[in-house]
């Protein structure tokens, strides 16, 4: 466990510095400057201002000095908020982004695993076709799509939710519903293909043959080889949320990472793209680590691996 655990360490160090260079090369190709405006100030006072953030120096000791900060877990301030730092602007937001991608995550898996066994009890019958369907069409439809839907009709239409923002338990509802389409629609897909293959293995048949009724099978004897699929994609799942949820912080203006990075890009705001860029990689490191981990636990045949 231990020398799995260090490899997995290791790579995702590497990752990060990688995510890191690569995000720096392209923030600075990009078009544009964080004080370019439809009127241009003084060269005099431009100057200044690069000299003040360190934007006149070479592009290698900009590159230096932005991964030394994050090192020392000081990025410095935002350059089109100076009387805020990148870390406390990004503070700010995560435990929101957190909080939004962790009870999509939490609530789509959930009703995929439930709809799974159904479906998985009944194989070829109207509510497993019903929950085929349902998958497809929530693995389909783009997420602005599914947030359009839920507002004009859920908000607009009956007037139940509220349509945006974010200061009450009722605002959580139509976010959270539209992050979890998807991952609910994948988990009860592998779900069910897990639970019909598991179920034609020999233990599954012999524990039917002593008469354990066909849920209690499932539950207790097929269930947990057919999370194996499941757990594997939960780093790969949690990507796409944090990847969604920039699109429905926007929508729904949530203060969220996701609204910082993307006003960041607008206004050319180097450190706090960057740091939102590095604070997703970690992020997903994190999570596909912990995936890593409870696959182990799950699968006794990867434990001898990782020794």
């Amino acid at each position: 466990m231990s020398s799995i655990l260090l490899r997995r360490i290791g790579a995702a160090v590497v990752t990060i510095w990688a995510v890191f260079t690569i995000s720096f090369i392209i923030v600075r190709a990009a078009p544009g400057g964080p004080f370019d405006a439809e009127r241009d100030p003084p060269a005099d006072v431009k100057r200044a201002i690069e000299e003040r953030y360190n934007l006149d120096a070479p592009l290698w000791s900009q590159y230096l000095d932005q991964l030394r900060g994050w090192i020392l877990l000081d990025p410095g301030p935002s350059l089109r908020q100076p009387d805020h730092d990148v870390a406390s602007i990004l503070s700010a937001g995560l435990p929101i982004s957190l909080l939004l991608g962790g009870l999509a995550l939490v609530l789509g898996t959930t009703i995929g695993i439930v709809l799974g066994m159904l479906a998985a009890l009944r194989i070829g019958g109207w509510l497993d076709h019903l929950v085929v369907v349902i998958a497809s069409i929530g693995i389909s439809l783009p997420l602005y799509v599914i947030a359009g839907m839920l507002v004009l009709g859920v908000s607009f239409g009956l007037g139940w939710l509220p349509p945006a923002g974010w200061e009450s338990v009722p605002s959580l509802v139509l976010p959270v519903l539209c992050l979890a389409l998807a991952p609910a629609a994948q988990a009860a897909r592998l779900v069910r293909s897990g639970l019909v293959e598991m179920s034609g293995e020999e233990f599954a048949r012999t524990a039917r043959a002593k008469g354990i009724s066909p849920f209690s099978v499932l539950l207790r004897h097929c269930l947990r080889p057919a999370l194996i699929p499941l757990v594997t994609t939960i780093g790969p799942t949690a990507a796409a949320l944090l990847t969604g949820s920039l699109v429905i912080e926007q929508i729904f203006a949530i203060p969220g990472v996701g609204m910082h990075f993307i006003q960041g890009a607008l206004n050319r705001d180097y450190p706090l793209v960057l740091g939102a860029v590095l604070l997703y990689t970690v992020v997903l490191q994190l999570l596909t680590l912990l995936a890593d981990l409870l696959l182990i636990a799950l699968d006794p045949r990867l434990r001898g691996e990782s020794r």
